[in-house]
């Protein structure tokens, strides 16, 4: 067989490989599609406030640990019940607003490459009406001292609400955009 030809379907395969995984996501996550420009700003250190009520309130946090030279900001995608709800950048937190019952929630690394944007995590659980609950991201990487990864982290797990409070109030709130 021409060796032209094996290289050519061979770089195809990897591209159809990539693209399809790519674009998988758990049933909990939204349309992979849907990317956010995300900001984020020092809060106001006041309480915050309680959820309308009859409803519940997400308080979903990102929580990034670098060691070495990783001098980026991640940004993380978080959806609702298979629909992206918002995102965060560093360590900030947004708020969501709920009705009760059970949700299923998804975590998303939101970047170009596939090593990180293959990075998921998610969590279910039953909302009360008039409680907060508290999810983070933790996003850890490390680095040797020329720069290549030697661990990449990504976790969502539920926070208790001391440390949930504690999070918000050391942290900065995003805001976000779709792309």
């Amino acid at each position: 067989m021409n060796p032209k030809l094996v290289y050519m379907l061979l770089c195809a395969s990897l591209l159809a490989t990539a693209q399809a995984r790519a674009t998988v996501l758990p049933d909990a996550c939204g349309d992979d599609k849907v990317k956010f420009e995300v900001k984020s700003e020092v809060s106001d250190p006041a309480p915050l406030p309680p959820p309308a009520e009859g409803k519940a309130q997400i308080v979903f946090i990102e929580n990034v640990e670098r060691y070495g030279l990783y001098l980026t900001d991640p940004a993380t995608r978080f959806g609702v019940d298979g629909k992206w709800a918002g995102a965060n950048k560093g360590n900030s937190y947004f708020i969501l607003t709920v009705d009760p019952g059970m949700h299923h929630l998804c975590a998303n690394w939101q970047s170009s490459k596939d090593s990180e944007s293959s990075k998921v995590s998610m969590a279910s659980f039953t909302a009360a009406a008039n409680r907060v609950y508290f999810f983070q991201v933790r996003i850890l990487v490390r680095q040797d001292s020329q720069g290549w990864v030697k661990e990449r982290t990504f976790e969502l797990t539920q926070l208790g609400e001391d440390d949930g409070r504690y999070q918000v109030k050391a942290g900065k709130l995003a805001t976000w955009k779709s792309k």
